[in-house]
């Protein structure tokens, strides 16, 4: 915000109407002797236009994304944002907004809530959605407890090909409930099938599958779902960037009973990492073991349209030990951000972004490898990341793409030693032509 209107007359206003003479007297419970009695250690005050060329100053500072051409991906997406949708969701009824406890005036959030909870369900061909968790690493993770409970086992499968920081995050959540996780091997850049197959038995709860997975490959989907279904296990499915089902098979064809991910590229931009919103849709027979709560539509006296919480399954309204989950929330703002961007493109605009990521990132694929010093990680069908090895030091390389104004992939030595001569790169629609040739260019020329 630029500027907030605070004058002398508003303050003692505002005083007035509590009570109180000064800003002092709100501070009178605080003991004088832990209070602050010096200036705070901060530089000279500057008039606003020194203020914002200084703040201008640092921020140039940064390589982002309206300057640098960006082909980084692994869970966080720079997909074009319409200009509708900050307009849309910085109106004050929305950012000012926090948890609709009274419904009957908070109407305007709660519908909005409830056509997101109703576009994730459409996307991932689920019968239902929450009101969204704080990202996609901890919505897998909830989704990792769910199927534990209604299983009443005690062991989940996630394939290493499942974003590595998405599985640090399960085993922390599970690790202490005592809850066993096992992971996968994969094999030519996409889960061993043939390992899977000899790990799931009676014993497993649930079976995890990112599609496209963290490499950009696409898995069996289909394969994951017999071996599940033969062991009465559920399926869960990983899904990093959800606007890839715009092509892909929509979790609930597969059988999936529990689609989980991260919201951000829809409409949020990357924001150095947050706030995301994880979004989070099941199977009807799960409803009362999700967490977090479900707004709801009905009828009021009158025969009107009003939305309520219909399911409110975490500590914050009912007793703690019944809660379904302790540490979720609602990213409402970002949710709402989700709703506004989905009903813009709708299923046509959804659609075309999936496509043109995938054309786009098979064009880069194919110029990189025909470098020298560069080549596939291996022959498996992409979307819009991939993976290619290269006789250079990606750490090294990356970091020299930067002079060219551009954010390059992500070296993958860092999660798998095996890869430390991979780069994981990411085309999305945001990118042009004239980009992804610089970025061939530019890989020439430093190799």
């Amino acid at each position: 915000m630029p500027y907030t209107s605070m004058t002398e007359a508003d303050k003692q206003a505002m005083l007035k109407v509590i009570g109180v003479e000064s800003a002092d007297e709100l501070f009178a419970d605080i003991p004088e002797s832990i209070r602050l009695t010096r200036p705070l250690n901060l530089p000279k005050g500057m008039a606003e236009a020194e203020v914002r060329r200084h703040v201008g100053a640092l921020a140039a500072k940064n390589a982002d994304v309206t300057q640098y051409a960006c082909f980084l991906g692994a869970g966080a997406y720079d997909h074009l944002i319409p200009a509708a949708v900050p307009q849309l969701v910085s109106r004050s009824e929305f950012y000012t907004s926090y948890t609709p406890y009274q419904p009957e005036i908070t109407q305007g959030v709660l519908q909005a809530t409830y056509e997101y909870q109703t576009l994730i369900a459409q996307l991932t061909g689920m019968d239902m959605a929450n009101a969204s968790i704080y990202d996609g690493a901890t919505a897998l993770a909830e989704a990792a407890l769910v199927a534990c409970n209604q299983t009443r086992r005690e062991k989940v499968l996630i394939p290493q090909t499942v974003h590595p920081e998405y599985r640090q995050v399960v085993h922390t959540y599970l690790r202490h409930q005592n809850l066993e996780v096992v992971e996968v091997p994969y094999k030519d850049g996409a889960t061993d099938m043939e390992t899977l197959a000899e790990m799931v038995d009676d014993t497993v709860a649930a079976v995890v599958v990112q599609q496209p997975n963290f490499f950009g490959v696409l898995e069996d989907t289909r394969g994951f779902g017999r071996l599940a279904e033969k062991h009465g296990a559920l399926l869960i499915a990983a899904i990093a960037d959800p606007l890839t089902l715009g092509v892909l098979e929509a979790p609930g064809a597969y059988g999936a009973h529990l689609a989980v991910g991260e919201g951000q590229p829809l409409g949020n931009p990357l924001s150095f990492g947050g706030p995301y919103l994880g979004f989070f849709a099941a199977r009807d027979e799960l409803v009362r073991r999700i967490p977090g709560r479900i707004v709801g539509a009905t009828v009021d006296k009158d025969g009107n349209t009003g939305y309520v919480l219909t399911l409110q399954t975490r500590e914050q309204h009912i007793r703690r030990e019944r809660a379904t989950s302790n540490i979720c929330t609602n990213q409402g703002l970002n949710a709402l951000t989700a709703a506004v961007y989905l009903t813009l493109l709708g299923k046509q605009g959804v659609k075309d972004v999936a496509y043109q990521s995938l054309q786009k990132a098979h064009y880069a694929q194919r110029a990189i490898t025909a470098l020298p010093g560069f080549s596939a990680a291996w022959e498996r069908p992409f979307f819009h990341e991939f993976v290619v090895r290269t006789s250079a030091d990606p750490e090294e390389l990356v970091q020299r793409l930067l002079d060219y104004q551009i954010i390059g992939g992500l070296p993958l030595g860092r999660f798998y030693p095996e890869l430390s001569d991979a780069i994981l790169f990411c085309v999305t629609e945001a990118r042009t032509k004239e980009e992804i040739d610089r970025l061939v260019a530019a890989l020439e020329g430093l190799t």
